[in-house]
């Protein structure tokens, strides 16, 4: 646009003096055959002359426009949220998506969503196709994940790179196959989060769809109702953003360690996961409403390996922006963008998780896109196959609510998961 405005005053300039000279000739000298010979002579070159200086000007305004670009697209500079980030959904989710509120339903109460996962006729035949295969293709994910083995801490790797094609080579390390994450997907069914504005590589994930977990709970409920294996972290591509002087945080707000029946604790789970692909948390907040002994807590259900940087906090969560107790203001903030901030959001209290939700997605100040890395959130619906568990009293958004939400998020630059 610079160019733009430059080449527009040229031109005004150029016409201006051609104006000029043309009134002095015709005023003085007449406008005979011999002197508008001579006129045209003496224009030609000042002509010539501004364009010139026209072209060297433009040249110039786009070299600096390269050069901002280019600052920009600095490969160490952290994806930025909102206009910063392009949310591409994978084509079953898009489907899903423009589907919900017509032939599947998802707006109306208690939908059957498991029935896209059995009968090709609820969607299309490539649709289900494309289902089936990403459903193959998380089981393989699954068990590349297991076969990974531990890596040590990446950042600490990162504080001895030299540069940043070494750091490029470390973060290789945490690929779950030689080729990188997306050689475990053939199916082509990863969403992803990409920057506009940055170089740096941008992330995939795991497509928004119901059952809102592992597809396994279609066929096989309870013994399926806690996997973690539809979750798709793209470690590679956190990793790069990761500088030397970053830190590594979770906030786990409903953080009981026994919850499940079955002894399964995700949390633990996602930790010992990240772990196993060189993060390390520096600092675990841990809120949890119900009143806990502190030494079943942290004597026996946590591992003793994280109370080096577990917080125990046996107070609930407040909704109230600016409140101490909300982990959005009085801990996510006080980080920064070169920080790595998982977020998991779980109290079973629609009340106070939705209000926490619509601030992450409002973002006010603008910045819990580009501090928000990992955003986890069990988010309660008027779903058929869930209601054994979530109920149907006090549920009260739809299924397609919950696509808008998560989609939401992710279109603000926060990768945003179901949590189980």
């Amino acid at each position: 646009m610079a160019a733009n405005r430059r080449a527009k005053a040229f031109f005004s300039q150029g016409k201006q003096i051609s104006g000029a000279l043309k009134d002095f000739y015709e005023k003085n000298h007449g406008t005979n055959r011999r002197l508008e010979e001579k006129r045209r002579n003496i224009l030609s070159p000042i002509m010539v002359c501004l364009m010139v200086l026209l072209l060297l000007s433009m040249r110039q305004s786009t070299s600096l426009f390269s050069s901002s670009q280019s600052l920009r697209q600095s490969p160490e500079q952290k994806q930025s949220g909102g206009g910063g980030i392009i949310y591409k959904p994978a084509r079953t989710e898009q489907y899903i998506y423009e589907h919900a509120n017509g032939t599947l339903g998802y707006n109306l109460d208690f939908p059957q969503t498991c029935k896209i996962w059995k009968d090709p006729n609820v969607t299309n035949p490539k649709i289900h196709s494309d289902l089936v295969a990403y459903g193959n293709d998380v089981d393989a994910h699954k068990e590349a994940l297991e076969n990974f083995q531990h890596i040590p801490d990446l950042l600490e790797s990162i504080k001895k790179a030299d540069n940043y094609e070494s750091k490029k080579d470390i973060c290789k390390t945490a690929r779950p196959h030689p080729e990188g994450l997306k050689a475990l997907f053939p199916s082509n069914q990863l969403s992803s989060l990409l920057s506009s504005d940055s170089a740096a590589a941008g992330q995939y994930i795991e497509p928004i769809l119901p059952p809102m977990r592992s597809h396994h709970y279609c066929q096989k409920r309870h013994p399926s109702l806690m996997l973690l294996d539809y979750l798709v972290h793209d470690f590679e591509a956190m990793c790069l953003k990761l500088k030397p002087t970053s830190k590594r945080i979770l906030i786990d707000m409903g953080a009981s360690l026994n919850f499940h029946r079955s002894g399964s604790q995700p949390i633990v789970e996602l930790m010992q996961l990240y772990e196993k692909f060189g993060f390390n948390f520096d600092h675990i907040y841990a809120f949890e409403r119900d009143q806990k002994d502190p030494n079943n807590v942290l004597g026996k259900q946590l591992p003793e390996k994280y109370l080096p940087s577990y917080h125990w906090m046996n107070v609930g969560v407040s909704a109230e922006e600016g409140h101490r107790f909300n982990p959005l203001h009085s801990i996510v903030k006080a980080f920064d963008e070169d920080d790595l901030i998982v977020v998991k959001l779980d109290i079973d209290t629609p009340h106070i998780e939705l209000p926490l939700v619509k601030e992450l997605l409002e973002d006010k100040d603008g910045v819990y896109g580009k501090l928000v890395d990992q955003f986890y959130f069990e988010y309660h619906v008027r779903m058929g196959d869930m209601a054994g568990y979530w109920g149907r009293k006090n549920v009260k958004d739809s299924v397609m609510d919950s696509i808008e939400l998560f989609r939401g998020l992710r279109e603000k630059g926060i990768p945003a998961h179901f949590w189980p």
